[in-house]
């Protein structure tokens, strides 16, 4: 299992496991496979643009990309100190297996290198008893839940927000 940085070189596999994600998984996302039917790699290839304050972590098998996990820096004066994780999810067949904390640590581990960030954010929902388990594991902290934050067909799903703080005990 290779766990790296992706790039514009990603693009078309990135979107099939996006849509692979959207489509398999509904509950687990805020977005919706059709919101991402319509991109085309033209545009995934600015959104997997590297920088500073922003990157995508996958992990590939066999050259295939199994596994993803993105981070952000906000941009406001006043907010600039938070960092997001969006978009995990790891194949059904890779799951069990790892992947997706080894996803989590590289992850991780970059976004503490970025300037200024003292806490990342992560929000999950709460059909995702797996990915709520290894986050708890990673030294995130649960603290809130917004109750029917997504409505998927005609079921409400509550969404938990947890935080990691620099200087955990647990933080890489």
């Amino acid at each position: 299992m290779e766990i790296r940085y992706l790039n514009t070189d990603d693009a078309s596999q990135w979107l099939r496991l996006r849509l692979e994600a959207l489509k398999g998984d509904p509950e687990a996302f805020s977005a919706s496979l059709e919101e991402y039917q319509s991109l085309s790699v033209e545009e995934v290839k600015r959104r997997l643009w590297s920088s500073a304050d922003a990157f995508v972590v996958g992990a590939a098998e066999d050259g295939t990309l199994v596994g993803m996990g993105g981070f952000y820096r906000e941009q406001g004066l006043k907010t600039r100190h938070k960092g997001h994780v969006w978009g995990v999810y790891v194949t059904p067949p890779a799951r069990r297996k790892n992947v997706g904390r080894a996803l989590m640590e590289k992850l991780l581990e970059r976004a503490w290198k970025v300037k200024g960030v003292e806490q990342i954010l992560i929000s999950v929902t709460s059909t995702q008893t797996a990915a709520i388990k290894l986050y708890r594991a990673l030294g995130f902290e649960r603290f809130g839940l917004e109750p029917e934050a997504l409505k998927v067909r005609d079921r409400f799903i509550d969404e938990e927000y947890m935080v990691m703080r620099r200087g955990h005990t647990n933080q890489l």
